[in-house]
C-alpha cells in the first residue's frame, strides 16, 4: 500500500485570503460613490466591513436585515500517514478560518477530494471512507455537517473543504481594531512542518543523520504524534473566548508561518501599529532539529509553514491572562504571550534572540502534553 503521505511530498497549505466587499472600484472611479449605489442596492443590509482583501474569510452581506454570509474555503495535500487523522486535521484547518473571525457556529460544509490515480482500487476503497469519516466527525465536534462536495480523480491526492454561516454582525470579529499597548496571543505551539518532515527522515539514512545527535527517534516520534493531534484541534474555544475577553483582531497560523501571518494581520490594521514578537513556543525538539539543519525551516525566523495551526490573536493587555487561563481550563492545552503591539507602521518583525519555549516543558511518561 503507497503510504498516504508519499502522494505527494509535503507542500505548505495553498492559502487564498480575500475578503468580499462588495464590488472593488475600477481605477479612477469614484469609491464613494460607488459604495453609496450598492449601500441603496442592499438597503436592508449591514454595512459592508471596509477592510478588503487580507482576512481568513470573505463576509458578504446579504439582502435580508442585519445578515452576512460568511465563508471560506482551503485545501492541501496529504501530510500524515493515519488517513482518519487526515481527514480531521483538513476538516479542523478550513473551519479555523471561520475561527480567526470569531465565528463560532459553523452552518454548513462541503468536502473537497482529489483521488490520487497512482492509488490501486483496493486502496482507494479503504482509505478514502476512512478519511471521510475523519473530516465528517471532525465537522460534527464542530456542530455542523458536512452536506455535498467535490470528488475527482487527479494526479496528486488533495484534500480541502468549503466552511459557510450565516452570522449577524456582533458574531463576527473584524481583524483591523488592534492598539497601542494590545498585546499578540498564540493558541497552538509551533513546529508542525519540522516534526513531519522530521518523522519521514525516519526512513531516510542520508537526512537522518544530519539530525541524530541532537534528538532521538522516540523524541521524534512523540513530536509528530503531538503535531498530528494539534493539528486536529478545533480553534473553536479560542474563537469564542476572543469574544469574552474583547480581542481586537486576530488570524490562523497555517501556510505563510508566524511572521507571514503576523505581517498580514498588522498590514490591514486602522491604526499606525507594528507587531513585535519575543516569544517562540514550540513543539518539543524541534528547535533543535531546526537548527541542526541549518534554519532549513526558518523555525525559528517565524517562516516555516504551520499547517492547522493556533489563532494568533490581538488582545487588550489587562485581558491576555485571563484568555490564557480560561482556555487551558476548558481545553487542558496551554496558550502563550508571545508579543506586543507598539506604534509602528503595519508590520511585523520577531526580534533577534527570541525565547524559545520548549513545549510541553518536561515529558511525562504515556502522556503526549
Amino acid at each position: 500500500m503507497i503510504p498516504l503521505k508519499d502522494a505527494i511530498p509535503y507542500t505548505p497549505p495553498f492559502r487564498c485570503r480575500i475578503l468580499y466587499t462588495g464590488t472593488l472600484p475600477l481605477a479612477g472611479e469614484d469609491s464613494s460613490a460607488q459604495q453609496d449605489s450598492e449601500q441603496s442596492h442592499f438597503q436592508y443590509a449591514t454595512p459592508s466591513p471596509s477592510v478588503g482583501i487580507g482576512m481568513d474569510a470573505s463576509i458578504t452581506p446579504l439582502r435580508h436585515g442585519g445578515l452576512s454570509l460568511v465563508q471560506t474555503t482551503d485545501f492541501f495535500y496529504p501530510l500524515v500517514d493515519d488517513p482518519y487523522m487526515m481527514g480531521k486535521i483538513t476538516c479542523a484547518n478550513v473551519l479555523s478560518d471561520l475561527y480567526a473571525m470569531g465565528v463560532t457556529e459553523c452552518d454548513n460544509m462541503l468536502m473537497l477530494l482529489c483521488c490520487s490515480n497512482k492509488m490501486t482500487d483496493k486502496e482507494r476503497d479503504v482509505i478514502i471512507p476512512i478519511i471521510m469519516r475523519g473530516f465528517k466527525d471532525t465537522a460534527e465536534e464542530a456542530g455542523s455537517q458536512v452536506t455535498g462536495g467535490q470528488t475527482v480523480i487527479n494526479p496528486w491526492m488533495t484534500i480541502g473543504g468549503v466552511a459557510s454561516t450565516v452570522c449577524q454582525q456582533n458574531e463576527f470579529i473584524l481583524p483591523d481594531n488592534s492598539v497601542i499597548g494590545d498585546v499578540l496571543v498564540l493558541t497552538k505551539p509551533l513546529g508542525t512542518q519540522v516534526a513531519v518532515n522530521a518523522y519521514q527522515w525516519l526512513d531516510q539514512p542520508e537526512r537522518w543523520n544530519r539530525v541524530k545527535l541532537v534528538v532521538s527517534e522516540d523524541d521524534v516520534r512523540k513530536a509528530y504524534q503531538r503535531a498530528m493531534f494539534s493539528m486536529a484541534r478545533l480553534n473553536r474555544t479560542a474563537a469564542r473566548l476572543m469574544h469574552k475577553y474583547n480581542a481586537h483582531g486576530a488570524t490562523d497560523v497555517t501556510g505563510f508561518g508566524l511572521l507571514g501571518h503576523a505581517n498580514n494581520l498588522a498590514r490591514v490594521q486602522k491604526e499606525e501599529v507594528g507587531f513585535v514578537i519575543h516569544n517562540l513556543p514550540v513543539i518539543a525538539k524541534m528547535a533543535a532539529i531546526s537548527k541542526a539543519c541549518g534554519n532549513l525551516f526558518g523555525l525559528l525566523q517565524g517562516t516555516s509553514a504551520e499547517t492547522s495551526g493556533g489563532l494568533l490573536i490581538a488582545l487588550p493587555r489587562e485581558q491576555a491572562a485571563a484568555f490564557c487561563k480560561d482556555i487551558e481550563k476548558q481545553e487542558g492545552y496551554q496558550s502563550w504571550i508571545i508579543g506586543i503591539v507598539e506604534k509602528g507602521n503595519r508590520t511585523a518583525r520577531i526580534i533577534d534572540k527570541p525565547r524559545v519555549i520548549e513545549v510541553p516543558a518536561k515529558d511525562r511518561d504515556g502522556e503526549l502534553w
